[in-house]
């Protein structure tokens, strides 16, 4: 089987990210994140985004989305979040665990964005003491469908959230995808977001994300309860240093450009050469093709690997390593029998 397309975990280290975990492996360094290599890194965090933010480094977006959320609800509240958001569908209750019974409330909305309508009235729901009211919103940039909020998409959505006193945290996994397709990261702090995570492992690092802290309030203790969580490392700059490497390089936004463009050529292709249709628009690094279900077992039983999605679509998903010949071996076998 092959995973090219499977997602964009199933691709190693960007070069930039090893060679930059190499060199953090030389010599002696401070433990539990008091090291060079993680200031530099939480650093440059700080410049792309153009704030003065807390920084922490955990090994897993799980984790850190979790964790977030639960810096934002009561155990007695929920977030509102996308129906088809990672925190919904893919992350095992793992927010409500780690918030102690927080509750995900799922808004729909075409390609992982939010519908407006959709928040507004949730937000205006009375609040009664048999079920959890909203305390925060949820976002993720790029979404669940490729999709990329703009600016003023993201303000409809913060505003109202904002206005009710409510938090706000981004899901950032696929975040240097989206910047290298036009998002401007440093309008996120200022349009109200109060945590973020910044995705490192889709980008060509290694298993890291980073928890950002804009609401510094949001950082208190917050190493005792990244301990607790079993997310503090002993050796943080291993965490640190691939993400260090990224972003000192300009890796981070410049493979995100590369699997974007590589999911351009693949979504032509669909459209020009086989009797599939695209599912959503290609903003990233995902494609989505509405075929059927023999058509997609022909490609598994000629070793592609590639998933198909809750709202139907096969999901194939370009990476930092993806290449152009693979994109046209994937379109002649796509193409191939019809």
């Amino acid at each position: 089987m092959r995973y090219d397309f499977a997602s964009d975990n199933t691709a190693g280290m960007a070069p930039e990210a090893l060679d930059a975990l190499v060199r953090a492996n030389a010599g002696y360094q401070r433990a539990y994140g008091a090291d060079d290599h993680t200031a530099r890194a939480a650093e440059l965090v700080r410049q792309k985004l153009d704030a003065d933010a807390e920084v922490r480094f955990v090994f897993s977006g799980t984790a850190a989305n979790s964790i977030a959320l639960s810096m934002l609800a009561q155990p007695f509240e929920a977030v509102l979040a996308h129906q088809a958001a990672h925190v919904c569908t893919d992350e095992t209750g793992a927010p409500g665990f780690f918030g102690h019974g927080v509750g995900l409330i799922g808004l729909p909305g075409f390609s992982g964005k939010i519908d407006i309508k959709a928040l507004k009235s949730a937000l205006d729901e009375p609040i009664v003491g048999h079920r959890q009211p909203p305390a925060a919103l949820s976002l993720t940039q790029a979404t669940e469908y490729g999709a990329v909020y703009s600016v003023d998409e993201l303000r409809r959505l913060i505003e109202p959230v904002k206005a009710k006193g409510y938090g706000v945290h981004m899901d950032g996994a696929r975040l240097a995808n989206a910047a290298a397709a036009g998002f401007d990261l440093t309008e996120i702090a200022r349009l109200g977001v109060d945590v973020l995570v910044l995705g490192g492992a889709k980008a060509g690092g290694l298993c890291t994300e980073a928890l950002v802290m804009f609401d510094k309030s949001l950082a208190r203790r917050v190493d005792n309860r990244l301990k607790q969580a079993g997310q503090v490392s002993s050796k943080t700059r291993f965490l640190a240093a691939p993400l260090l490497g990224l972003l000192e390089s300009g890796a981070w936004e410049g493979h995100a450009a590369h699997a974007n463009l590589m999911a351009e050529r693949l979504a032509e292709a669909v459209v020009k050469r086989t009797r599939f249709v695209l599912a959503h628009p290609v903003e990233a690094n995902t494609v989505f093709v509405r075929m059927p279900e023999d058509a997609h077992q022909r490609l598994l039983a000629e070793g592609w690997a590639c998933y198909r999605f809750d709202d139907g679509s096969v999901r194939f998903v370009c990476s930092w390593s993806t290449t152009e010949e693979t994109v046209e071996e994937l379109a002649f076998a796509m193409a191939r029998g019809q």
